[in-house]
């Protein structure tokens, strides 16, 4: 998907949302355990139930490794399943690889290729040759980890060397690389303070913004700074949405926590 179709999906449903999949076989309804495949299952009742307020869905590959080749068939007929039947939804693999190039590009066959995602996130600490082979994809996109929402992102993406601090050197370093425009990046809502300064430094480029609703982000700030021409903002939601409810009405109350979410995007680009 190119980034042109995703910005007319963000204005065709007024929603920049993404949901993320996370499947924890504890916390989904007891019900579904019954299943012959409860993990896809659980997936295929929230895409129905929230396709049409979000305009991306962002499986954590963990979530879906943890219990081995069946967690690995789920992700499979997951990803199947949206392509074939919501093919306009921008799909995320949350994996987060990064490697020395050979092995970056057997991860970008996989999930690229056999898997049809339309983008994965990537750490960049090895630098240029481990998500070089990523950007090589057309119309496909690597989202690169920025400055991400968790306590510990203070360990190393704040700290200055040669008066700048990581995180922005990052950012500057990645738009020399081949096929840059292809690069996104993660920024948590938790950091709404420093979208200002990431607009200075990568004023185009959309955001995948997780930590909004259970980590604590605001939407409104992000927005306040985030914002671009083209929208340039995915803000994720997993666990408000997806475990809203354990009961039988799972996916009832997963709608009503998009369409909350939603309705305030919406609110948000109606006056810009």
């Amino acid at each position: 998907m190119t980034t042109q179709e995703l910005v007319k999906q963000i204005h065709k449903k007024k929603s920049f949302l993404c949901i993320g999949l996370d499947v924890d076989l504890n916390k989904i309804p007891k019900h579904l355990l019954k299943e012959e495949d409860p993990i896809f299952s659980f997936n295929k009742e929230i895409i129905e139930a929230t396709h049409h307020l979000c305009v991306a869905y962002k499986p954590n590959t963990a979530f879906y490794e943890a219990y081995g080749i069946k967690g690995w068939k789920a992700l499979e007929k997951t990803i199947t399943y949206l392509n074939e039947n919501y093919p306009e939804i921008y799909t995320i693999a949350d994996a987060k690889r990064g490697d020395i190039g050979n092995t970056s590009t057997m991860y970008a066959k996989a999930f690229f290729e056999d898997l049809n995602f339309d983008s994965i996130t990537v750490a960049p600490y090895m630098g240029k040759d481990s998500v070089e082979p990523f950007l090589a994809f057309k119309n496909k996109h690597t989202i690169m980890l920025a400055l991400t929402s968790n306590e510990g992102a203070f360990d190393f993406q704040i700290r200055k060397t040669e008066g700048f601090e990581l995180y922005k050197q990052v950012l500057e370093t990645s738009k020399t690389w081949m096929n840059s425009e292809n690069l996104m990046y993660v920024v948590g809502a938790t950091k709404a303070e420093f979208f200002k300064t990431i607009r200075t430094i990568v004023p185009e480029s959309f955001l995948l913004v997780p930590g909004v609703g259970a980590q604590g982000g605001n939407l409104q700030d992000v927005c306040k700074y985030g914002i671009n021409e083209n929208i340039g903002l995915l803000i994720n939601s997993s666990r408000g949405i997806i475990y809203a409810s354990s009961e039988l009405d799972f996916d009832k109350a997963a709608t009503k926590k998009a369409k909350a979410l939603q309705q305030q995007m919406a609110l948000i680009l109606n006056n810009l």
